[in-house]
């Protein structure tokens, strides 16, 4: 099995558990701020989320990649989305969105306050290293923050810079999504809420994956066994 679509679906999915337990249930409008594989398969996991969506807005600094993503979504998923477009402005990108994909590799706040409505979800995907972030740190500050994983996202995570310069601590870390889809921790809990899932990415998660990957390719009888040496 090829690890980076591994990964990459991994990555979508978490996004989508994150989305059943914090965005609103009539979540309709989508902000992607990357247009890469990550806005991919963030999207295919808030389809098999919601079944269909109102408005998809795609932002990226690179127009090519934006209007390859468009074209290729809407051949793909034209029949699950009404609208799905272009923006050349982040901002244009976040107003008024239910759930707000960030997937870009910036090392400055892409995502201002200004411009974050109550109740909007951020799935968090691009800061998986330190140093990395894309929202700005006041929308932290107003937000239910839920981590993957408290140790590496502190260490990378959307959090990281933040924590690094004292503007959050660790205490202001709500839950893991493991915490949350377990019961220990409650979810979102009205639609006023802002809630933001920081995804640093886990390897058990892609263990998991393979392992079920293997496990329908055996009861389909598909794939080939091969020795390794």
């Amino acid at each position: 099995m090829g690890r980076t679509y591994i990964t990459a679906m991994r990555t979508g999915a978490a996004g989508g558990i994150a989305a059943k337990y914090l965005a609103r249930k009539n979540s309709k409008v989508i902000g992607l701020v990357g247009a890469g594989t990550q806005a991919r398969t963030q999207l295919i996991a808030l389809l098999t989320l919601y079944g269909s969506l109102e408005e998809v807005r795609v932002y990226d600094i690179n127009q090519l990649a934006r209007e390859s993503y468009v074209s290729e979504m809407k051949n793909t998923y034209g029949d699950q989305i009404e609208n799905i477009f272009q923006v050349k402005d982040i901002e244009d990108a976040i107003k008024g969105a239910d759930i707000v994909v960030t997937a870009t590799p910036s090392r400055k706040p892409l995502v201002m306050n200004e411009w974050v409505d109550e109740g909007v979800h951020f799935n968090c995907i691009g800061a998986d290293a330190p140093g990395k972030e894309e929202l700005d740190p006041a929308i932290l500050r107003r937000a239910k923050i839920v981590v993957d994983d408290l140790e590496q996202a502190s260490h990378g995570g959307e959090i990281n810079v933040p924590l690094s310069k004292g503007l959050l601590s660790k205490g202001d870390i709500w839950a893991t999504i493991g915490e949350v889809v377990a019961g220990l921790k409650e979810g979102r809990t009205s639609d006023k809420e802002i809630t933001v899932f920081t995804s640093t990415g886990l390897a058990i998660q892609d263990a998991v994956t393979a392992n079920l990957t293997y496990q329908k390719a055996l009861s389909k009888g598909v794939g080939r066994f091969i020795e390794l040496v």
